[in-house]
């Protein structure tokens, strides 16, 4: 189950980059959130009824609010938005320097990160990818205003990056129900969705997006593209990442960093008009590295516990003769006695 749930998570959020740009050609960036968020959640609320697990729980729903605005509302608002202006690939590289913040948000195990020489390494080296891909995007600019916009956009990204990774920290530190019931992961889980979709849906009526929404006017392609990201991306994937955070370390987890922007940039560079630079392309092999590093001890944990195990001092099974005398006693009249 645990590498099915990665394998969802690092393939199909990977995708999701392409099918968002899809989708932004039939709505806009708060109404394309709103139905996306609003109809999943509506569905998982509805399995979990199905299956009778407590919907209506005051701290269930509290933590998913939390964990639903900050994840969902807010670092995949700026994704959406963002892609109205910049590529889906460089968006995605971007994206990856989530797993940085992992490391230096997760205080639990500051000791561990802080003390490890790949860590520290990773981190700066991270820190160089994504000053590099700044750069790129300041020097392509052809006048002030596209420099501005994609500066603020490469900005936004960043601020994204650190409201998922708190998120998600919430998630799996503070957001667990104090007394967990059957279901319960279920039905937080769908809440943290549905509360992101009626955010959205407040802010696209805010912004005039839902008054100037017509059906007829979205192209077949934009209605498959958000059909995909609601059953695949907030259904199944979103579903499996909450999944990994509680039974799996936080910074492990954030491993996804790897293959998200490898599969969002083969997607672009096939299936768009978009091209990636070397120097994004170069960006995205240095923040991958930085994530290796950070991961480092991770990789190198399983193999160390199988040396330890078989270092080990072989355990002789008692005879069954000693055992037997072991577990009788003598009454004060000879006679043996059970214990």
């Amino acid at each position: 189950m645990v590498a099915l749930a990665f394998a969802i998570v690092y393939i199909v959020w990977g995708s999701t980059y392409f099918f968002i740009h899809k989708a932004l050609a039939g709505f806009g960036p708060f109404m394309l959130g709103a139905i996306r968020f609003t109809v999943a959640g509506l569905l998982m609320l509805a399995w979990s009824a199905y299956m009778k697990y407590p919907i209506f729980d005051k701290a269930v729903i509290r933590n998913a609010s939390v964990t639903g605005l900050l994840l969902l509302y807010v670092d995949t608002g700026i994704i959406i938005w963002v892609e109205q202006f910049l590529a889906s690939g460089l968006v995605a590289i971007m994206a990856a320097s989530a797993a940085i913040w992992f490391v230096l948000l997760d205080k639990p195990r500051w000791k561990e990160n802080f003390t490890n020489l790949p860590t520290i390494a990773g981190l700066f080296l991270g820190f160089f990818g994504v000053v590099m891909l700044f750069g790129e995007q300041v020097a392509m600019s052809a006048d002030l205003s596209a420099q501005k916009a994609n500066t603020n956009g490469m900005l936004l990204l960043l601020a994204g990056a650190i409201a998922w990774t708190m998120g998600s920290l919430y998630s799996k530190y503070a957001g667990k129900p104090s007394n967990p019931t059957r279901g319960a992961g279920t039905a937080g889980t769908a809440w943290q969705v549905l509360i992101a979709g009626i955010a959205f849906t407040l802010t696209a009526f805010a912004r005039g997006e839902a008054q100037d929404f017509r059906v007829r006017d979205v192209p077949a392609e934009a209605w498959w593209a958000i059909a995909y990201l609601i059953i695949f991306g907030s259904i199944i994937a979103y579903s499996a990442y909450i999944w990994l955070l509680k039974v799996r370390p936080a910074t492990e987890v954030s491993t996804y960093a790897y293959v998200n922007p490898i599969v969002a940039v083969l997607l672009s560079l096939f299936l768009t008009d978009e091209r990636i630079s070397v120097i994004q392309l170069t960006g995205l092999a240095v923040i991958l590295m930085s994530v290796l590093l950070i991961n480092w001890t991770a990789y190198r944990l399983p193999t160390s516990l199988k040396r330890r195990k078989r270092e080990k001092t072989t355990y002789t099974k008692p005879s069954v003769r000693s055992k037997t005398r072991s577990s009788i006693a003598l009454r004060a009249d000879g006679k043996p006695m059970n214990v």
